[in-house]
């Protein structure tokens, strides 16, 4: 197989990179990057990105602002995309028109493989990371926001496939659920074995050899449209997609669109093999990197033991006025070390009693203490010290935005396996 040229948008501290380089770093070259983070003066991401990569390795600009032009052409893009409202509508005086998009990342990205399909360089896979909760959005209208998503990609002229996979089903040391897709153009090899929608969810897909499944018991997977005679229109799917029914799920964890028409259900992960837990984490963690900082002094643990425990209360809504019992239960503390991590979170770091933070029992000297950057690396399975040169703080908050590099490993090694270039 020749050179596979990749873009990372959203690069973050270069996830999908760790993963490619990790699956062939002879095959996967990353001809540009792009990460960008409006809402702060200092680039703390990109800088990490530059410090592993080299300098020059990654564009520090709003990705609306860089001409399709000045990206090289590629064979793949990858990102993980935040989530946003997908809604488009229709301009007043253009009925084929679309304004007002505000899920404004997902529209550069199809706005750069647009860009490429025109100028006669489709790129020849699109793979994307999401919350698991994407194929469900809005609450108010459940699949609305994917409907758009693989209309538009449809539009386009790709197929696509889609699993919502958690880390941990497979081996890895994190329960981290994510939607990723994969969207190859109709012309791609891959499409003809798609055309048998069952058999490529569960046995001959990318995801499905990647990450296995259990066989479906029943019949096969039946085909939908998105609309119907106006699928074409994103403004149309939009407004109209699942009105009817609106809180009933449209979208499974798995699933195929081709040619227009989508396939989907339920899947159950099938694996036999090693399952890491958090205690194999903590356990190769060498005691330099353990300072005195990250353990809760006696007098600090009330306060984390009321911040874990079940609560209830009376809350009032600001709108309506109705007084309503808003309830949690508790969380695990310390966090049980002979299974997988629960989900790393942007807040995971600093002091402060926190519900969400990991708090675990040092098996060395047995007092609770917080999570080192160079374990919470390794629960998304990044090299240790990827993110030094940032503070502890920073550094967890880059692993809660992360994903975990060894999902893009294991579908960047069968990719390979494919005759798809």
């Amino acid at each position: 197989m020749d050179e596979i040229r990749v873009i990372e948008l959203f690069a973050g501290v270069g996830g999908f990179r760790v993963g490619l380089e990790r699956a062939d770093s002879g095959l996967y070259k990353v001809v540009w990057s792009n990460q960008w983070e409006p809402s702060t003066k200092t680039q703390h991401a990109w800088r990490t990105y530059e410090r592993v990569y080299g300098e020059g390795s990654c564009v520090n600009k709003d990705i609306a602002q860089v001409p399709v032009k000045d990206i090289p052409d590629f064979d793949m893009l990858v990102g993980g995309f935040p989530c946003q409202d997908y809604s488009v509508a229709k301009t007043l005086r253009q009925s084929a028109g679309i304004e007002g998009k505000k899920g404004v990342l997902w529209w550069e990205i199809y706005r750069i493989v647009e860009g490429k399909v025109k100028a006669k360089h489709a790129p020849k896979v699109l793979f994307l990371e999401n919350v698991d909760r994407l194929v469900q959005s809005p609450a108010t209208r459940r699949g609305r926001d994917f409907a758009v998503m693989l209309q538009s990609l449809s539009n386009l002229g790709y197929c696509v496939e889609w699993r919502i996979i958690n880390a941990a089903d497979y081996g890895m040391p994190q329960r981290r659920r994510r939607t990723y897709i994969l969207a190859y153009p109709k012309s791609s090899p891959l499409v003809q074995g798609m055309k048998n929608a069952t058999k490529w969810i569960f046995q001959d897909g990318v995801f499905a050899r990647a990450f296995p499944v259990s066989s479906r018991v029943g019949g096969p997977v039946e085909g939908h449209r998105i609309m119907g005679e106006n699928d074409s229109d994103l403004a149309d799917v939009s407004q109209h997609f699942n009105l009817k029914t609106p809180d009933q799920r449209v979208f499974e964890n798995a699933g195929v669109m081709v040619n227009g028409v989508f396939y989907t259900c339920k899947v159950e992960a099938n694996y036999t093999g090693h399952r890491t837990t958090l205690g194999e984490i903590v356990a190769n963690t060498p005691r330099a990197y353990i300072s005195e900082n990250f353990y809760i002094s006696d007098n600090e643990i009330p306060n984390w033991e009321k911040e874990k425990g079940g609560k209830k209360i009376l809350r009032t809504n600001k709108e309506t006025g109705i007084q309503y019992m808003y309830s949690e239960g508790g969380m695990p503390f310390p966090d049980p070390l002979d299974r997988p991590s629960r989900t790393i979170i942007t807040g995971e770091g600093g002091r402060t009693a926190s519900r969400f933070k990991h708090v675990i029992e040092d098996p060395v000297n047995h007092r609770y203490r917080r999570l080192v950057p160079i374990e919470l690396e390794q629960l998304d399975m990044f090299p240790v010290n990827h993110t030094q040169g940032e503070t502890d703080e920073k550094r967890a908050f880059f692993m809660g935005n992360a994903l975990v590099c060894g999902i893009v490993e294991k579908v960047g090694e069968e990719l390979i396996n494919r005759q798809w270039s």
